[in-house]
């Protein structure tokens, strides 16, 4: 029986590596592209034709016509913020209803999540972890209580299991002496993204995957934010709250693991992280300053200057181990483009001793090792094949392919779509 595959796309460093821009450009070769986790605090940036979008909540795919596209179960959910993005892009020409599949068993992002991460995130004082304030947190709370609502409850008697699950909430935050918040206009504007809602497909989304695949069609799972920020393998507890990993398109999509081909890994040519958490190559100097700039490294969605560092290849080979990542895509190589030497972390130094493994606890003591390599000092933005690649770049792709054993098949070398050289032929 002919049966379709399943590749995975994710990030493979602290989020905001180019995923968007990434599955644009690999969707030609699939039927179906699908969210498996995260919230609409991840914003995918795509630019094409000279216009700019960002995803919160809708996989990239949507730009390709004709390819269906799947919200899966592990996505939590905002009715408000995906009715906003969705009227956005159907203003720019793009038909959803058509072809935007949700999944029933997606839970609900409600306006007292929102207030409930504040609340929280006011709690911890010094300890804060840096939310971005969406509600993803206290949703997967939820969840993983069992208390939680799911996108299928819109279906029947909605009205009371929001009204029960808004009072256990509004009870929670009073017991964290929060007062600072009225969702009056915020709840409003909710219920009508959840009328809004009721326009697209709801199914389940394990089964229509697996109908896909008996049929013969192959699906590209997309991933938010990136592997160290994962729940169980990220720098806890300075992480998102879902499996960010491969193996959570299996959880958040319904997939069996069998049916996983090829893992496409992406990170940027540096490193960033947006909110509190280790970050051993952060750089506090003129060159991360620069790194910043150069890269307009703010989040898409919330703004956020992002800290710029040196790329870590401990924490990447970590990544890929964890991910059985198959093929490597670097992004942001133009970034780099006008720097005179090029750093590299191959290693920590940590109580003395040198290691090249991510450990359990990273501390402000870890100290990267570094490996200086030539800039190539080149403007790459206009290149449109490796041919055109200076030497000291195809060194750096050589020498990061030697230390992370997987080979550098996509680069990207500017933000647009058409600046993506891929360097590997499929066997």
């Amino acid at each position: 029986m002919n049966t379709g595959k399943v590749d995975v796309l994710l990030g493979l460093q602290w989020g905001d590596e180019g995923k968007g821009k990434v599955v644009d450009v690999l969707t030609p070769k699939y039927d179906v592209i699908a969210r498996f986790q995260g919230g609409p605090n991840a914003g995918h940036t795509l630019e094409f034709e000279g216009q700019k979008y960002v995803l919160r909540s809708i996989p990239s795919g949507i730009f390709q016509g004709g390819k269906v596209n799947i919200i899966g179960n592990g996505v939590v959910l905002a009715p408000d913020l995906f009715m906003q993005e969705a009227k956005d892009l159907e203003k720019s020409g793009h038909d959803l209803k058509s072809r935007l599949y949700i999944s029933k068993k997606a839970h609900l992002i409600m306006p007292t999540h929102r207030v409930l991460d504040a609340a929280i995130e006011a709690s911890k004082g010094k300890n804060k972890v840096g939310t971005t304030g969406k509600g993803i947190g206290p949703t997967y709370t939820d969840k993983v209580s069992r208390t939680g609502l799911r996108v299928g409850d819109i279906l029947d008697n909605f009205e009371a299991k929001y009204e029960a699950h808004k009072a256990k909430h509004l009870k929670q935050i009073a017991s964290l002496g929060y007062t600072d918040f009225d969702i009056t206009e915020v709840e409003k504007t909710w219920m009508e993204g959840i009328e809004y809602l009721k326009q697209f497909r709801m199914v389940d989304s394990e089964v229509e995957i697996n109908k896909v695949l008996r049929s013969g069609k192959d699906i590209l799972c997309e991933g938010a934010q990136g592997t160290m920020l994962d729940i169980d393998f990220g720098s806890y507890p300075f992480v998102t709250s879902s499996n960010t990993v491969c193996a959570g398109a299996c959880t958040g999509l319904g997939v069996a693991p069998n049916k996983i081909g090829d893992v496409y890994g992406i990170f940027k040519a540096y490193c960033t992280r947006v909110g509190s958490g280790p970050f051993p190559t952060e750089l506090f100097d003129k060159t991360g300053d620069q790194i910043c700039t150069l890269g307009h490294e703010f989040g898409s969605v919330t703004g956020r200057k992002r800290r710029c560092g040196w790329v870590d290849l401990v924490a990447l080979k970590y990544s890929i181990m964890v991910n059985g990542v198959t093929k490597l895509i670097m992004m942001k190589s133009d970034v780099l483009d006008t720097f005179e030497t090029i750093k590299a972390c191959v290693a920590y130094k940590m109580n003395g001793e040198e290691i090249d493994y991510f450990p359990y606890d990273i501390t402000d003591e870890v100290e990267p090792i570094y490996v200086e390599l030539p800039g190539w000092q080149t403007d790459m933005t206009k290149m449109q094949s490796e041919d055109e690649f200076p030497e000291e770049f195809n060194a750096y792709l050589s020498f990061l392919e030697e230390q992370l054993g997987v080979q550098i098949k996509i680069v990207s070398v500017g933000p647009d779509r058409e600046q993506t050289i891929i360097r590997y032929t499929e066997e």
